[in-house]
């Protein structure tokens, strides 16, 4: 059998190196262990929040079960931004570039120790792509292991989970809950560790990593406090040793074809808008060619299944009860949904990996049949128009209507629509607009979860709409269009709409109209200047001058073209995304 240290050697094998092997003889490894392949095991965990609380206890697992292969587990750390606490505060700006953080400082320490594998231990939302870029940028052995779900809150016989939180601050402002009731929802909706409990952004990215070959079975769906996740812990050395004798690395599992199945599960289970520019950034550092065209393309040919919050009313843990990830995979490639024949880190095709996978349940609520979908077509649908020439991300999943038609109510920044919806400034029939919230404007694309969470708790989730060159959590709903691109930062569209300016939402169509000329455009545009970067210095000013747009994913290391040109290249899929109307 050939070496598998492919790396490590150079600073265990070489006589010229010393001072290495002396310090790895100071961590305890001893002259036999220097001749084994080094497994870096990178943990997101912190105590900070629920999702990553318990992940260095898992990371030390995984490290005791690698370490009695003839392997070298190292566990190190990266590090994390919790969107649940960040969320609608100042803080929320250094979410996404956390995402290009971790898989900067996976790879450097991947790289720079010359580890010939990583098993990456991962929890919230930014994590997971950050972990997926940097084994891809890196392409030796490697596998993700998620942290979990949590469990579900409960009150007054109420499942609840952290939306339910953001939600009922809407029902107290609104004056349809009371404080008592408000601090009971608070005390009880994360009822311990594990990631936030719907397809919400952590749920769909893990599903979909799963999807796309690069966990093991069930690790997506099983609860974070379970028998069934601390058992991975002996599954994942198996595995991380069964690709390093295959040499079996990413970019053999991470094609075209499995991400093309990855976000058809994403759209079966009416999964995060987030995925978008996760996907968009991971295919990049696969070097594999997706846009926006893509995505529209999957959620034209399938269809929306799944009853999970936040559109829906079960849980992730409600999917584990029923069979996991793995059933509805197993129920999509019976349908002829999936390329069963790509590779997983099993060493095995999807389909044989989901060959002894028990079928969903008859009885079950959680998954709808494809002959009684909740939407026929996929929830994620992509929108251009003269609001968004190089396009937008809406998350339609058919409850709201599929067409919006009203007058706009502009905000610059997130801070001024909350004050604006806790004074009621924000009426029936309004296009609330939050913009200078873009990857260069907010800087960091912060989610706008607050806003829509205080929307759907006062009771105008049905009656307006709200558009953004922002983000959304994975827990927004509502009539929602994100990820306008242009940003009003450089220059977009979005920064020239004025209070009053009737904007329609079409999701028939995929159109985002401003109903205004183009010669009055164009003098708006004269007019306006742009605001000044809002940090001169530190990660976020680094952040605002090296982000792409939101329809590239907000890559920061990547020789894809800056905005200025990026406009060419939208425009010519702008036909193709937009001459078909998707919905029925």
């Amino acid at each position: 059998m050939k070496p598998l240290n492919n790396y490590s050697k150079a600073v265990t094998q070489d006589d010229s190196q010393p001072a290495a092997k002396a310090m790895l003889h100071a961590i305890g490894l001893s002259q036999q262990q220097l001749n084994q392949p080094f497994v870096g095991v990178a943990s997101t965990g912190y105590e900070g929040n629920p999702c990553n609380m318990h992940l260095n206890d898992m990371a030390k697992r995984i490290k005791e079960a690698v370490c009695e292969k003839p392997l070298n587990g190292l566990v190190f750390n990266t590090i994390g931004i919790s969107d649940g606490i960040s969320m609608g505060t100042s803080g929320m700006h250094y979410s996404l570039p956390s995402r290009d953080l971790i898989a900067d400082s996976i790879e450097t320490v991947v790289a720079g120790m010359h580890y010939d594998a990583v098993v990456t231990v991962v929890g919230c939302d930014k994590n997971m792509p950050g972990a997926m870029m940097a084994m891809l940028r890196l392409n030796r052995p490697a596998l993700l292991v998620y942290g979990g779900t949590i469990a579900p809150g409960c009150h007054a016989g109420k499942k609840l989970d952290v939306v339910s939180a953001f939600e009922a601050w809407g029902e107290k402002v609104s004056g349809t809950m009371n404080e008592t009731e408000f601090q009971q929802v608070i005390q009880k909706a994360c009822p311990g560790a594990g990631a936030c409990g719907g397809m919400y952004t952590a749920n769909t990215m893990a599903s979909a990593i799963e999807a796309m070959g690069m966990s093991l079975p069930y690790s997506s769906s099983n609860p974070a406090i379970s028998s069934a996740k601390t058992n991975e812990s002996q599954q994942v050395a198996a595995a991380i040793e069964g690709l390093l004798v295959n040499d079996l690395k990413p970019k053999d599992i991470v094609t075209k074809a499995s991400l093309t199945n990855a976000f058809k599960l994403v759209t079966v289970l009416g999964g995060s808008t987030n995925a978008v520019l996760h996907f968009l950034a991971i295919a990049d550092a696969a070097n594999i060619v997706m846009d926006l065209h893509d995505f529209q393309s999957i959620s034209d040919t399938t269809p929306f299944l799944a009853d999970l919050k936040p559109s829906g009313k079960y849980l992730m843990q409600d999917l584990h009860e029923v069979g996991g990830i793995p059933s509805v995979l197993k129920y999509m490639l019976e349908l002829g949904w999936l390329d069963g024949s790509c590779m997983t880190v099993t060493g095995k095709t999807l389909a044989e990996n989901l060959a002894g996978v028990s079928a969903l349940g008859s009885q079950q609520n959680v998954i709808h049949g494809f002959d009684n979908p909740i939407k026929s077509s996929g929830h994620i649908q992509i929108l251009t128009g003269n609001l968004a020439p190089e396009g937008s991300v809406a998350k339609i999943t058919g409850k709201e209507g599929e067409v919006f038609h009203g007058k706009a109510k502009t905000f610059n920044g997130e801070a001024a629509v909350n004050l604006g919806i806790a004074k009621g400034d924000v009426k029936p029939g309004d296009v609330v607009v939050i913009r200078y919230v873009g990857p260069k404007g907010g800087p960091g694309m912060p989610e706008m979860l607050k806003p829509t969470s205080a929307i759907i708790g006062a009771g105008l989730g049905n009656a307006v709409a709200l558009i953004t060159d922002g983000r959304f959590s994975g827990g927004t709903h509502g009539f929602v269009v994100g990820h306008i691109t242009p940003e009003a930062q450089v220059g977009g569209t979005l920064a020239l709409v004025e209070d009053g300016d009737e904007i329609t939402i079409d999701a028939k169509n995929n159109r985002l109209t401003l109903h205004v000329s183009d010669a009055e455009l164009a003098r708006r545009k004269q007019q306006w200047s742009a605001p000044e970067l809002k940090f001169k210095r530190g990660v976020l000013a680094k952040y605002a001058r090296s982000v792409t747009s939101a329809s590239l994913g907000c890559l920061t290391d990547t020789d894809q073209p800056t905005h200025e040109s990026v406009s060419t290249t939208a425009k010519n899929h702008n036909t193709s995304l937009t001459t078909t109307g998707v919905l029925a």
